[in-house]
Parts: C-alpha cells; structure tokens; sequence
C-alpha cells in the first residue's frame, strides 16, 4: 500500500479497528515505528508474526493471540492470502493453522511453508498421539493424557526385528517425545513424565492421514530404524489435497 493510496489506506484502518466514523480515523493511528506504513494493530501484527512462525497456535498456547484473532480473523487471513496462505480456524478445538492455496487453474504458487522430515519414532508417536485422542473424544473426554513411560512402551513394541541395539533405539525414543513437546503436540515440562497432547493433532492430522500411517506402520516394520521420513501434516507444503501422506525422503 503506497502513501499515496488514501482510500485504501482509510478502508484498512477503519477495517483493522472498527471505527466507522472518518474523523475519529484521521486522528488514530496504527503506526509503530518511523516509516511505518502497515495496516495492521500491534495485537493483530503479533497474531500474524505467531502464526508465521508456528505451525499452529492454540488458544491454550497463544491465549493473547486466540482473543485478537477470533475478534477479527477475516482481517488476518487477508494478510496470509498476501502470501499465498490461507487461514484455518477450528474454533471447537481453538486451534488455528496457515496452509497453502493452490491456484484455480492448476500448479503452484510460491511458498513460505516446508515440509518436516521426522524420525521413525516421532512418526509413530504422531501416530499414537492422534490415536489416543481420537478414543479420549470418542469416549467423550474433553482432555488427553500420555505418559512418556507408555509412549517409551509404545515406541519398543514397534521396533523392527533386526534392531538389536536397543540403548541406542531407547534415545531415540526420548529425543522424539521432547521433539513433539518442542513442536508443541505434547503439553508440559519437557522432563515431564505426564504429559496432555495438544487438540492441534486432530486438527494437523487428519483422519485419512492417520490412516495412511496406520497402514505404513503395520508394512514398514524391517524400516532402517535410524531412517527420517516426510510426513505432511496440515499447513505444510505438500497440504495440497493432492500429495501421499508419507515419502521416504532424507531429511535435507
């Protein structure tokens, strides 16, 4: 937007703060810096630097940012579709996510977003995760619950047969519980031996996913233990409608 460009800069206050009346507008302003020519509430501006950078934000996790963006998100996600990015709310879980749009015609726009390589172990735990929460809802509990014992327990019962090393099989199975509590899936200290699993893993991933993996998992089972996979979850690259849920790739 240029400096120039009054009526569109009129329209964007008014729509960013509410205000209907023009001489109230003239006198507010949303600058915060010199030269500052965005649109755009620091609360707003905070909203859209947190989506940017996580892959999702919860009203648990980001309870600020929830409030902004429940008052106002047709203003936030026209920002995203700036960026080639839509906005996905799912107001029942209060989780919100960025995903990539895919033009009417066919092909691709550029994007900000990338796939995640994880590990064998994260995969099946992103797995277990989303099962249990799956059959915590179902049985009509609001919260999920995992303990890192069980999810140890869960990870060695999937272990290929040749896997011998089993001290070595174990780390993996802890570095892989801190990096979906890094990634915000499991709720908690990161020392933690109880922790809540975040509602995001229904929301990035979807049944038809999980069951894509649930099948990968019961044929995958002579997989070099030590191999990193893609998995796309929502608001990813490959969250195109179009792309496997799984694809051996190394981690790049």
């Amino acid at each position: 937007m240029s400096i120039d460009d009054t009526s569109s800069a009129s329209g964007t206050a008014n729509f960013a703060t509410g205000c209907d009346d023009p001489e109230r507008e003239l006198t507010s302003s949303v600058s915060l810096f010199e030269g500052d020519e965005g649109g755009l509430e620091l609360p707003q501006r905070r909203v859209l630097v947190a989506l940017l950078k996580q892959r999702f934000i919860t009203a648990q996790s980001h309870p600020k940012e929830w409030k902004t963006l429940m008052a106002n998100p047709r203003l936030i996600r026209s920002r995203l579709n700036d960026m080639f990015l839509d906005l996905h709310l799912d107001a029942g879980r209060e989780v919100a996510y960025k995903r990539q749009v895919v033009p009417e015609g066919g092909g691709r726009f550029p994007t900000l977003l990338h796939d995640t390589a994880w590990s064998r172990e994260e995969t099946i735990l992103l797995v277990y995760l989303r099962t249990r929460s799956r059959s915590e809802e179902v049985a009509g509990t609001s919260r999920t619950y995992v303990d890192r014992q069980d999810m140890l327990e869960h990870v060695a019962t999937l272990r290929p047969a040749h896997a011998t090393d089993h001290a070595a099989d174990g780390r993996r199975a802890i570095k892989a519980i801190e990096s979906l509590n890094r990634a915000g899936l499991l709720i908690g200290a990161s020392t933690a031996d109880r922790f809540e699993v975040s509602p995001a893993i229904d929301v990035v991933l979807p049944l038809e996913r999980l069951q894509d993996l649930l099948r990968w998992l019961k044929t995958e089972q002579t997989s070099d233990p030590t191999a990193e996979f893609t998995v796309s979850l929502a608001g990813s690259s490959s969250d195109l409608g179009t792309t496997d849920a799984l694809s051996d790739e190394d981690a790049s």
